[in-house]
């Protein structure tokens, strides 16, 4: 009765059900992964915010990658700002999800070497071409503290770099180009600032990372191996109902056609006795 997992259907059936269930397991861990990563990210994130701020010259120098291990460390910095060469970074949303721009300033140490701050968001113009209105930097000595972040890359962000940009807009946040436009070296990476906080509340700080939320990512990958599993489930139910159907099918055949004589003949295939009237029998007699 399972002959029919031999027809072209069936066999169909089968190879689908054996390439879906190791794709199925694969992208369960690929979540898994994912929800592995998501959990160090947030370690990551908590440690380093809780440990004591540091000089930032002691994370970073000029041409320096930060690692991942200091992300978000809290550094401080004191210098001078030098508002000539601020940037702003465009297409960057604030903590209401309003897009415009951050503000980049560099500020100069006391060695004369510069660390890039990113102050916070402020709206952008009205013409995209224009420079946003941006609030001045503190005049003087000031001492800055934040999170240290990586330079951006268009691989990492998925921000491409584009050109053509009005004066003094960029699309990253990058050491390397900062130092080529303004001529003095320029540590790796940059500083989210945190303190002081700006008079005005412009520009508007950057939110502390999240670092709370796992996402779903392992409901995500449970659900996934749930699939695998419930494949060859499916696989054989399907298999015994058909079984169970060609099973009903044959066997109601074989009634339909057993259920004796048709059209009044006898068992031995003679007509029946024909009687008269009073019940005796009339006995058939073939044509001559």
């Amino acid at each position: 009765m399972y002959r029919f997992l031999l027809s072209r259907q069936w066999v169909i059936l089968t190879l689908v059900a054996l390439a879906l269930i190791p794709t199925m397991i694969e992208l369960g861990f690929w979540q898994f992964h994912r929800h592995e990563r998501r959990v160090a990210q947030n370690t990551l994130i908590a440690d380093n915010l809780k440990a004591s701020p540091v000089p930032v010259e002691e994370l970073s120098s000029p041409g320096h990658v930060v690692p991942r291990a200091d992300y978000w460390r809290r550094v401080t910095a004191t210098g001078t700002f030098d508002t000539a060469h601020e940037v702003v970074v465009r297409r960057r949303t604030s903590s209401d999800d309003r897009v415009g721009a951050h503000v980049l300033t560099p500020l100069v140490l006391k060695d004369g070497r510069i660390v890039l701050v990113n102050r916070g968001w402020v709206p952008g113009a009205a013409n995209q071409r224009d420079y946003p209105d941006v609030p001045p930097a503190p005049k003087g000595e000031v001492t800055v503290a934040g999170r240290l972040k990586a330079d951006e890359t268009t691989g990492a962000s998925g921000i491409k770099d584009l050109k053509g940009l009005p004066d003094r807009q960029v699309m990253l946040i990058s050491s390397r180009q900062q130092a080529e436009l303004i001529g003095r070296e320029v540590l790796g990476g940059y500083i989210e600032q945190t303190e002081p906080e700006a008079a005005g509340g412009s520009p508007e700080q950057i939110a502390e990372p999240d670092h709370d939320s796992i996402g779903a990512h392992m409901a995500y990958a449970v659900q996934w191996w749930l699939f695998a599993a419930g494949v060859p489930v499916g696989w054989i139910v399907l298999a015994r109902r058909e079984k169970r159907d060609l099973e009903n099918g044959t066997a109601d055949g074989t009634t339909a056609t057993g259920d004796g004589g048709g059209d009044g003949d006898a068992p031995d295939g003679t007509a029946p006795e024909a009687t008269q009237e009073d019940g005796s029998a009339i006995q058939a007699t073939s044509p001559r």
